[in-house]
């Protein structure tokens, strides 16, 4: 048989997802297991139970001198900065690729111009956007919202382009005016890859929230992690990492089950 016809079972398919963070796991334990045996000081690679009892300590108990628990503030901070960036650009995102997709003269005049925006690396950007927006929320929204609206701009004008023109066409047929036509033929097919062109701007989106703060904030998992280093606190930096993967793996996954759930003919073939 084939290797690409061979279908794991499903307790097979769950060994094999857990599989890579087991060997993680015991690969980081020995290797700091190796480096505390030589140097109990060692601050490079922090026990295991040093992590957690850090997660622990920072989950639990309030600043000495404002009393706030500093690591439920920084996520809070930091999710509030990403959900309304995010948000934007997917408003955003929506309107302007089914303009780009349906409309000849919007995609004439916008689609060149999307594409040569895309190819700005965001993050040359920052000086610009911090002297323009100030060092405030503003300034941090915006890099979130250049740096992942062309590619869902691009994706989704894509994604209408592609609708059947049969559809287009029967509409017409039937007397549909242009914003019907948008409303009830393109904009449910679009919606399933909005979700997943959100899914895909969530890592990026997560780099340009954490280049930002750890240049300009007072508040933030970004600006934690590079306020600590300074000290070699890899127990407290490990920690915000992990809660950054976990946080980041759990809005893919609710954007999953949203998809799965409003939309499973889309998700038949995935």
């Amino acid at each position: 048989m084939r290797a690409i016809n061979i279908k794991p079972s499903r307790p097979l398919a769950v060994f094999l997802t857990v599989l890579p963070f087991v060997l993680v796991f015991i690969a980081y334990a020995i290797g700091s297991d190796i480096r505390l045996t030589a140097n109990p000081s060692d601050k490079l690679l922090p026990a295991p139970s040093t992590i957690w009892d850090t997660a622990v300590r920072l989950t639990t108990e309030g600043d000495r001198r404002s009393g706030r628990i500093l690591f439920w503030h920084d996520t809070w901070a930091s999710l509030k900065r990403l959900a309304l960036g995010i948000g934007i650009s997917a408003s955003l995102g929506l309107v302007i690729g089914l303009m780009i997709g349906l409309l000849p003269l919007a995609r004439s005049f916008l689609a060149q111009f999307v594409a040569v925006l895309s190819m700005i690396p965001p993050l040359a950007l920052l000086p610009i956007l911090f002297i323009v927006f100030g060092l405030g929320e503003l300034s941090k929204v915006v890099l979130i919202v250049i740096g992942t609206l062309p590619f869902i701009i691009r994706d989704l004008s894509q994604r209408t382009i592609e609708v059947p023109q049969e559809l287009l066409v029967k509409a017409q047929t039937l007397g549909a005016s242009s914003w019907v036509i948008t409303l009830r033929v393109a904009l449910p097919q679009v919606m399933p890859r909005l979700i997943q062109a959100v899914r895909l701007s969530l890592g990026p989106a997560w780099l340009f929230l954490i280049a930002a703060e750890a240049i300009a904030a007072d508040l933030g998992l970004g600006y934690r992690i590079f306020l600590v280093r300074r000290y070699l606190a890899m127990d407290v930096i490990l920690t915000y990492v992990i809660w950054i993967t976990i946080l980041a793996f759990l809005m893919d996954w609710t954007l999953r089950a949203m998809s799965r759930k409003l939309f499973p003919w889309a998700e038949e073939g995935l």
